[in-house]
């Protein structure tokens, strides 16, 4: 028999903020920031010049040599934080049946710079010097398939591609696979999209910030807010059934209690967005009243328009001001599809250590609704998060997190 409770027994992290766990919540908790000016390519002639970048990351070092060169750099971010997942939920995967591991990330690019290599090779050299790998190194699925083969997990695998809403979406998809027969499920995201061609495709949603100052080009909330930043890495995490977890001595960060997603009407229909009802069916599901929750991850878009619609929801769910709200994904950008669940992880993180993240950098208060956002870490001991993520295009997701 199954349990009815699904716990997060390991994380992996490969973030601006840090290339393991440790060094990102060190920098969580210190509140320094991963995001400067665009190095991994000649910017200069972009209208955005700020972006979170992964810091002194080898590939070679962290995954099979062989696998560098056929592989994208979102997926050694992938690989490398789900090693490291692995290692910290103490799983050997040798050990354990194949067919009841599954593997289920998010994705919003698929390899973006792989591809732009292989395309360049194309149109300066011809059809002969594009690698066999294209096929498969810029496939969304990627991945998933990498992290599958390295470990011999062979149980219900897949790749969810809702932008940003993607990293709490695969942990939904998690528990529903927990609750199928699955023993274990490897999830979370992985994004690295910062070249010429991937960021030529982000400008096309209107929303980076031309800021080229690091610490004011990514406000939310703040009434100088001019956009977001994007970023690069990924969060992996084990999420395992309770009882099979208990069972196997493993100690949980905590639980996933309750999840609900939902997707926002077209522009100029009457119907309303749907965060407000999506964080109430994630409530609904955790059986918790919105006083009952002693924190929220926002999505924190950084426009003026999607920031006071997510205070708006926030206001009608729990009053004006009356939740905390955090956004440490100030330090790192909007990492897309790999961004919620690294918010996952940090709050988890926030649930063991008993406080509150900061916001970092942002210092006048919007107009609109009341929001209590933390600007400094908040010692308040915490025992449920909240995290909200919204995708480009309308996906809208809310994850519910006890602490174990």
């Amino acid at each position: 028999m199954k349990s009815s409770r699904q716990v997060v027994t390991g994380i992996g992290v490969v973030a601006p903020t840090g290339i393991t766990t440790e060094e990102h919540w060190a920098s969580v908790l210190a509140g320094k920031s991963g995001l400067g000016r665009i190095t991994r390519f000649e910017a200069d002639g972009y209208p955005v010049r700020v972006a979170g970048q992964v810091p002194d990351f080898r590939a070679a070092e962290q995954i099979p040599a062989r696998l560098v060169p056929q592989t994208d750099r979102g997926t050694h971010f992938g690989l490398a934080a789900a090693d490291d997942a692995l290692t910290d939920a103490g799983v050997d995967p040798a050990g354990l049946p194949e067919y009841e591991m599954a593997v289920v990330t998010a994705a919003s690019s698929g390899g973006t710079e792989f591809g732009q290599h292989e395309m360049e090779r194309l149109y300066t050299k011809g059809p002969g010097w594009v690698g066999a790998y294209q096929s498969i190194a810029w496939f969304y699925a990627a991945t998933t398939g990498q992290v599958s083969i390295r470990h011999g997990m062979r149980g219900p695998c897949g790749v969810i591609c809702t932008e940003q809403a993607g990293g709490l979406d695969v942990l939904g998809q998690s528990r529903r696979l927990l609750r199928g027969g699955s023993r274990l499920v490897v999830s979370g995201g992985a994004d690295a999209s910062l070249c010429p061609y991937g960021l030529v495709a982000q400008l096309q949603n209107g929303a980076l910030s031309p800021d080229p100052d690091p610490e004011r080009a990514y406000l939310p909330f703040d009434a100088e807010a001019t956009g977001h930043v994007p970023g690069e890495g990924a969060a992996m995490l084990v999420v395992e059934d309770g009882d099979a977890a208990r069972e196997r001595g493993a100690e949980a960060y905590g639980e996933i209690a309750g999840y609900g997603a939902g997707f926002d009407p077209r522009p100029g229909s009457p119907r309303p967005p749907a965060l407000t009802r999506t964080i109430r069916a994630a409530l609904a599901e955790a059986r918790l009243d919105p006083s009952e929750v002693d924190m929220v991850f926002a999505d924190a878009h950084g426009t003026a328009d999607a920031d006071r619609l997510e205070a708006e929801a926030l206001a009608e769910v729990f009053t004006p001001g009356g939740v905390p709200v955090t956004a440490p994904k100030t330090l790192t950008g909007r990492l897309y599809a790999a961004g919620a669940a690294l918010d996952v992880a940090t709050a988890l993180l926030a649930l063991r250590a008993g406080l509150i993240p900061p916001t970092v950098s942002v210092t006048q208060p919007a107009s609109g609704p009341a929001l209590d956002l933390v600007c400094e870490a908040r010692r308040t001991r915490p025992r449920t998060a909240l995290v909200l993520a919204r995708g480009h295009g309308g996906f809208t997701a809310a994850l519910v997190l006890t602490a174990a």
